[in-house]
């Protein structure tokens, strides 16, 4: 059965997450959906596609180690475009909602976002609660990995940039490493590469999941291994899953098979509702944008 969303005071399904979290870590993991209801595009949608030469790729083909050594410059043309529509959009109720939850439960949250789009961080995610687990697209770094060090990227780099337009001069001289002059690459997860802990967080977001009282999935189609692998840790450790979606997905059924939620509706619809039940069952009663974090408590030590 699917659990529709309803107005806040009207969804006792809503009021069942302060105490199916007790005293207990929250662990977010979020998804393309989120970042949708911003305006950004999809990764496999119609803006994902890049023309190169006399040929269209696919995004599974542009965002390869492969690719960028064969094109350096039509990869950093494609990220560039891409990073500009991230630049445009704003973080939503649903960023929003989610700083304000962390300010709420201190070190008993952490935010796991497969999003390179930085809206979390903009809207004021801490970084050290925040796990980027496919990098950051305002970032960059060695392609030939000379150092570990991670930079970002100037501001004015590729903003309003239009689409099909390539890289100049100027701006692959900006795109090159300052220690060993070769290539600077997205500081992203490419295709044919594997998640790490140095870069992108692995064994931190397992143990995220595994220390989880509810892991709360957000707008994700659930297609990678590492959320898929947070859902069956999360599950495994006696966690429920309450999963906000437009569609059925694999952490829906999962949530469902396993006594969790899916909660069926859009992210900046659903968490400011959770939010303020979160606040309730705490008895906040003033705004929760104007918390200082002051929660002591551990977990995730």
């Amino acid at each position: 059965m699917v659990i529709g969303y309803r107005p806040p005071g009207e969804s006792p399904d809503l009021d069942r997450l302060p105490s199916l979290l007790g005293g207990g870590n929250l662990v977010v993991l979020s998804g393309a959906g989120i970042s949708a209801e911003s305006g950004i595009p999809t990764f496999r949608g119609k803006e994902g596609y890049w023309v190169a030469g006399s040929r269209e790729y696919q995004p599974q083909e542009m965002a390869t180690r492969a690719m960028f050594a064969r094109d350096p410059e039509a990869v950093w043309a494609w990220y560039l475009y891409r990073r500009s529509l991230c630049r445009r959009a704003s973080p939503n109720r649903g960023h929003r909602a989610l700083v304000d939850l962390e300010r709420l439960l201190g070190d008993r949250f952490r935010l796991v976002t497969q999003n390179v789009d930085g809206l979390h961080i903009r809207a004021g995610s801490s970084p050290a609660r925040t796990y980027q687990i496919h990098g950051s697209i305002d970032h960059t770094r060695c392609a030939d990995a000379c150092s570990p060090e991670v930079w970002p990227l100037p501001q004015e780099l590729g903003r309003d940039r239009q689409r099909g337009q390539d890289i100049t001069a100027d701006e692959a001289a900006v795109l090159r490493c300052p220690r060993c002059g070769g290539w600077a690459r997205p500081h992203v997860l490419w295709f044919d590469e594997y998640y790490d802990e140095e870069y992108y967080r692995f064994d931190s977001s397992i143990r995220a999941a595994a220390s989880a009282a509810v892991l709360l999935v957000l707008g994700t189609s659930g297609s990678t291994n590492l959320p898929l692998q947070m859902g069956q840790y999360a599950i495994g450790t006696g966690a429920l899953i309450v999963d906000v979606n437009l569609e059925e997905n694999p952490f829906s059924r999962l949530a469902l098979a396993n006594g969790g939620q899916f909660l069926q509706g859009k992210c900046g619809e659903v968490l400011p509702a959770i939010l303020e039940r979160m606040g309730q069952a705490r008895g906040v009663r003033e705004p929760l944008g104007h918390r200082e974090d002051t929660s002591k408590s551990r977990g995730f030590e």
